[in-house]
């Protein structure tokens, strides 16, 4: 497997296709590298050996597989706060077992990382939701651990400083943070820049996303993503900050739209617009 450059460009993407189709057109936009996300409805059985294989024909490295859950919903906050992660009770146990199997179909495949969105988590640390959510990333990290795997926490739905405090307590040495500057702006909860600074020891990946602020005036509304360098984020600025934490990981675009052609074309856009940053 090839060894990659400090802040190689990759892509973050969804399982569910061919392998081989998804690794070779994904290296035709100008990637070299991925995070490949995994939907709370794909079948694991046989996955990890498939994939094993593509990303080493390919020459092609995975650094993360990314866990979603069945029922999340991002239309707006108080949507979000309801579903998405670890903290609807209803769920827990069983997006726990779905975590601890992507844990292991990643174990398969050869990918060193997982990570996820855990939700909202409280400010209170006495707060029932914080500690049951507190304990379950611990056994997370703790199984992911077991197959020689970081456990990563992505940005944006709680401050920075909130974030920081939950992963002090979590006290595993291997989570960490995928940080994901738009959805700083896309929750409305922080400058990405200086929310960077804060948890500059702790990140372990990044997204390299743009997005807008939430509207004003509409409350519970979510900012609105935007193809690399059209939104608020600042990617020389972002980018310059990442240098000066000393991050040498990946920069995976993600850009999640429904559009797949629009989607293509604007990560092959996003490429161009990285690769005179990264260096």
């Amino acid at each position: 497997m090839q060894l990659l450059r400090d802040r190689e460009i990759g892509v973050m993407f969804w399982a569910g296709r061919d392998p081989l189709e998804t690794v070779r057109e994904l290296k035709a936009l100008g990637a070299r590298c991925g995070q490949i996300g995994i939907a709370g409805d794909t079948p694991l059985a046989g996955l990890g050996a498939k994939w094993k294989s593509a990303i080493a024909a390919e020459d092609f490295p995975l650094v993360t597989a990314f866990c979603a859950y069945n029922g999340e919903s991002y239309a707006d906050i108080p949507t979000v706060q309801k579903t998405v992660g670890f903290i609807p009770p209803a769920t827990r146990a069983e997006r726990e077992r779905r975590t601890l199997e992507v844990s292991d179909f990643a174990r398969e495949a050869g990918i060193p990382g997982i990570a996820t969105h855990i939700g909202f988590v409280p400010e209170d640390d006495t707060h029932t939701d914080y500690i049951a959510v507190r304990e379950m990333v611990r056994r997370v990290c703790d199984h992911a651990a077991k197959n020689k795997q970081t456990f990563a926490l992505e940005t944006g739905q709680e401050a920075a400083d909130t974030l920081l405090s939950f992963l002090i307590d979590v006290n595993r040495p291997n989570l960490g943070i995928n940080f994901d500057p738009a959805n700083m702006i896309l929750y409305g909860t922080g400058d990405p820049v200086e929310a960077l600074g804060t948890l500059a020891q702790h990140v372990i990946s990044v997204h390299c996303k743009d997005g807008d602020w939430p509207a004003k005036g509409i409350p519970g509304a979510l900012g609105e993503e935007k193809p690399l360098g059209q939104g608020a984020v600042g990617m020389p600025r972002f980018i310059q900050k990442l240098k000066a934490i000393g991050f040498k990981g990946p920069l995976n675009i993600e850009r999640e739209v429904p559009d797949q052609a629009q989607r293509l074309r604007d990560i092959a856009m996003g490429v161009k617009l990285l690769e005179p940053l990264r260096g």
